[in-house]
């Protein structure tokens, strides 16, 4: 009986393994291979020919790090990431909130449908968005330059280091349907004979809110402010379509600034990659930091 559970225990192990050792090979080579070699490559020398090729690096130390910290306009792009992190986070996620609690509510008609319109921008490629309120706010034919020009004849337009608020209102419009879909699901997870009760005790809407259904979401509220924080970091496709990071880098982000410093000119790769290394690092300390504030809030609750 021992022989044979043995066997079925090594057995099931061996099946186990060659379950998941596809998955496990594709994460590797997809995933864990290119950060590493990323990381690898940020403290080499390699300008040019085949990137696998080791004779073609030489080790660089710190030499790519010290260019980045530097350099004026990677604090300018970290400038402009960290307000569309704060958009995202103080501005995406309570907005986000808001409409959901109006939605699962019922305190409005026609749910589904600004449910529907809500939701719509996350269709609509980002490409196709960014050429469109381009048209509208940052260019020389914009409508909101002819709307000036009919209370001043002489406005024009001027790129300048302003041009990212037109950007931040538009991912606060883009991006948050995603987190009302995300609140109305778990809302309507809540039994709804709790807030009932609540109610019969004479309960107001806001004690509803603030005792009942946020605690009941905070698991939820911390999900997407992760979210919000990876996916501000990578911000890329509407910022570039829109601004290209015009005037001066003045408009750009931290994958833009690495984009830019990878593939247009000179490529310098050990910059850009150095600069993904420290975005990789400032996402896993914003969302450290995200936790630590979430678990002493749930303690105090």
């Amino acid at each position: 009986m021992r022989i044979k559970n043995k066997l079925t225990m090594s057995e099931e192990r061996a099946s186990y393994m060659i379950l998941v050792l596809p998955a496990l090979l594709i994460y590797l080579f997809v995933m864990a291979f290119p950060v590493i070699f990323s990381v690898i490559l940020s403290f080499s020398t390699y300008r040019s020919g085949h990137i696998l090729d080791l004779t073609n690096h030489s080790f660089g130390g710190l030499q790519a790090y010290k260019e980045i910290f530097s350099d004026q306009y990677f604090y300018t792009a970290l400038r402009n990431n960290i307000y569309i992190v704060l958009v995202s986070v103080f501005g995406q996620i309570p907005l986000g909130f808001f409409l959901a609690y109006i939605l699962s509510r019922g305190l409005i008609k026609g749910t589904d449908f600004f449910q529907a319109m809500i939701y719509l921008p996350n269709v609509i490629a980002a490409i196709i968005i960014g050429i469109l309120f381009k048209r509208f706010f940052l260019s020389s034919q914009s409508i909101l330059l002819e709307i000036q020009k009919h209370f001043n004849p002489e406005a024009m337009y001027v790129p300048s280091s302003n041009d990212i608020f037109p950007v931040l209102a538009v991912i606060l419009w883009m991006y948050t349907g995603i987190y009302v879909l995300i609140f109305l699901a778990n809302l309507q997870k809540i039994d709804i004979s709790i807030i009932e009760a609540s109610k019969i005790d004479g309960a107001s809407e806001m004690q509803t809110l603030r005792y009942i259904i946020l605690p009941a979401l905070s698991g939820v509220i911390v999900t997407c402010a992760i979210l919000a924080i990876s996916g501000s970091l990578k911000s890329f496709d509407l910022i570039f379509v829109m601004t290209e990071g015009r005037p001066s880098y003045s408009t750009s982000v931290l994958s833009l600034y690495m984009f830019l410093k990878a593939f247009r000119g000179a490529p310098n790769y050990p910059v850009a990659n150095a600069i993904s290394t420290v975005m990789v690092v400032i996402c896993f300390i914003l969302i450290g930091l995200t936790r630590f504030v979430a678990k002493r809030f749930q303690a105090e609750d």
